[in-house]
């Protein structure tokens, strides 16, 4: 396929093995960034965790500096006198029982993120079924669960991603588009890993972050270096 050459013509300019200092690997990374679209920019992070062990599942959520260049949308699953507030924080579905209902019946899920006040979280098992495969299941680990439903929606909304182990022990997250430049990414990478490194879960022994690489949207992995202390 002409996808695949043009692939592996871009992935010979990045050494396999090689660990790029972050202000060179985003150099690399735009130099093979060649879609026709402004393509989104993902830093993927293995961890020395067991993922079989929930004790040592990785989730939590940090505000981007610069955002993500998309604005997620959200669903507010609140009750009936918060209404308003989600609505005007900026929430794109806003509803309490009705709304699980809806979800209950249809299974149709028109959202990215998911946010409940504590009172709701009784009502949302029943849907916990539709929403958890998807990752979409609100939790107090990553904040999504909340009294204060105004002030989350904003930060989701301005460029606050939540992340999580996968069942391989990899994060992967988007932090940016290519188009940002060099130091809107890096300082978007910066917040992401030192959120990832304070999310450590206790009793990890060895090395936690095994390794860390950037890419761009259908672009190469470009290894990053880190040092000795993550």
């Amino acid at each position: 396929m002409s996808r695949s050459k043009h692939y592996n013509e871009l992935k010979k300019q990045v050494e396999k093995d090689k660990l790029y200092p972050i202000d060179e690997a985003l150099g690399l990374l735009q130099k093979t960034s060649k879609t026709k679209f402004d393509a989104s920019v993902e830093a993927h992070f293995n961890l020395g965790i067991n993922p079989s062990k929930g004790e040592q599942q990785v989730r939590a959520g940090v505000v981007l500096p610069h955002g993500t260049g998309k604005s997620k949308k959200v669903a507010a699953f609140v009750t009936p006198p918060t209404e308003k507030e989600a609505k005007e924080a900026g929430a794109d579905l806003v509803g309490g029982k009705d709304l699980i209902e809806k979800i209950k019946t249809t299974g149709k899920i028109d959202f990215e993120i998911a946010v409940a006040e504590p009172e709701m979280m009784k009502d949302l098992a029943q849907i916990a079924k539709t929403l958890g495969p998807k990752g979409l299941m609100p939790s107090p680990k990553n904040e999504t669960v909340t009294k204060n439903i105004k002030k989350t929606i904003l930060e989701l909304k301005g460029g606050k991603v939540n992340f999580k182990t996968d069942d391989t022990a990899n994060i992967h997250v988007v932090i940016g588009k290519v188009s940002f430049g060099k130091n809107k990414l890096k300082e978007n990478f910066q917040a992401m890993l030192a959120s990832v490194v304070k999310a450590r879960p206790q009793g990890i022994k060895g090395i936690y972050l095994k390794n860390v690489s950037i890419s761009s949207s259908m672009g190469p992995g470009i290894k990053v270096e880190l040092t000795k202390e993550k």
